[in-house]
């Protein structure tokens, strides 16, 4: 198989019959050895969290499938820590979208003078630009539009589909007396079919977790939603 992208935390492969291939690696983003699934960049290693990450990110995919919400994933090896999934196209050169659910992160550095830590959200969605030299810049969806990045309707759908992923999993986790502050998710076209869907992970390696008011690690979280 050809390398065709090192990412932070996954490297991607082409594979023959027109799919591609994941591999899990075990580095998460963050800053100076602590965590934080809002980085730009990778802040360290943790040994077993490609795997655990790739456990938590199957469940969650084949859960969406047979709720017939369309995603990238086609199958894991969790052995091997590599996912095969269907090609897809990238808005622009990337976005992320950000689905929270209280004020902590990046949204309560920009909008701290309007809000508490902590206070909450109704399933507030915002989308940033996958730009690491300008700090993934937070985009709206007439920025969208007028920069040929994503139509109107298309960021509408993007919104829904956000809204109803999250929705999904942070219901799960309530289920366990977890609370899902925000979420990160990444949506593409699929080649052939052009249809929007999710694609990357779903992992504690993007999303912040809170059980009683203390934050639950993305390992520790994986033993917890899937024991």
């Amino acid at each position: 198989m050809e390398l065709i992208y090192k990412g932070k935390t996954k490297d991607v492969y082409e594979m023959d019959g027109g799919n591609v291939l994941l591999k899990f690696k075990d580095d998460v983003t963050g800053e100076d050895g602590v965590f934080d699934p809002g980085a730009n960049t990778v802040g360290l290693t943790i040994e077993g969290a490609g795997k655990s990450g790739l456990r938590m990110t199957t469940h969650f995919f084949e859960k969406l499938a047979r709720k017939n919400i369309p995603t990238h994933f086609v199958d894991s090896n969790i052995d091997k820590v590599t996912m095969t999934v269907k090609k897809a196209a990238m808005f622009g050169r990337g976005l992320e979208v950000i689905c929270r659910y209280r004020a902590v992160g990046s949204f309560l550095k920009r909008y701290g003078a309007y809000c508490e830590e902590g206070q909450p959200l109704n399933a507030f969605v915002e989308v940033t630009l996958k730009d690491d030299d300008r700090n993934d810049p937070p985009i709206n969806q007439d920025g969208l539009s007028q920069l040929g990045i994503l139509s109107i309707d298309d960021y509408k759908k993007l919104e829904e589909l956000t809204i109803e992923i999250s929705g999904i999993v942070k219901e799960e986790l309530a289920l366990k007396d977890l609370e899902l502050y925000d979420i990160k998710l990444e949506f593409g076209r699929h080649i052939e079919t052009n249809e929007i869907m999710l694609i990357d992970e779903i992992s504690g390696g993007n999303m912040r977790v809170y059980k009683n008011g203390v934050y639950i690690s993305p390992m520790e979280l994986e033993k917890i939603v899937l024991a």
